[in-house]
């Protein structure tokens, strides 16, 4: 019951303060409804205008941390290119000693191989010796 009186007491409410608005108005319909859309419209503007002026700022923000940025940028890309040159630098080194490496364990071989090849050249006479010894030896035995 409490609801309905308020309902109630709301509409009356609002007839009266909608005839009072009408019987007290010091202008016509036309000119308040004129009124009421400049008023607006003078809000709409102001609120684009805001609107601009907030954008132009932080576009010049923008734009004023645009250079740091971008010699930030440049700074770390100039970094990056010269560790990619010093691991260049550092691949080649690695390759150019595992080549030496290689290249000496070769010529290491290659000596150890011709130092075989040599004793066995060495021994190889001292057997032709010791058999035309052992032939000298039969021959006087005759």
């Amino acid at each position: 019951m409490n609801l309905v009186k308020i309902a109630v007491g709301a509409v009356a409410g609002a007839a009266a303060g909608f005839a009072a608005g009408i019987m007290l108005a010091p202008r016509s319909g036309a000119e308040s409804r004129a009124m009421a859309s400049d008023a607006v419209n003078d809000a709409w503007d102001s609120a684009i205008d805001t609107y601009e002026r907030g954008q132009q700022a932080v576009n010049e923000k923008i734009s004023g941390l645009r250079p740091d940025a971008d010699a930030a940028s440049d700074e770390l890309r100039t970094k990056v290119d010269l560790a990619r040159e010093r691991m260049d630098q550092l691949r080649d080194s690695l390759t150019n000693a595992v080549d030496e490496a290689a290249q000496a364990e070769q010529e290491l071989a290659d000596e150890a191989e011709a130092a075989d090849d040599e004793a066995e050249a060495v021994e190889a006479p001292e057997v032709e010796v010791e058999f035309a010894e052992a032939e000298a030896e039969e021959a006087d035995e005759d």
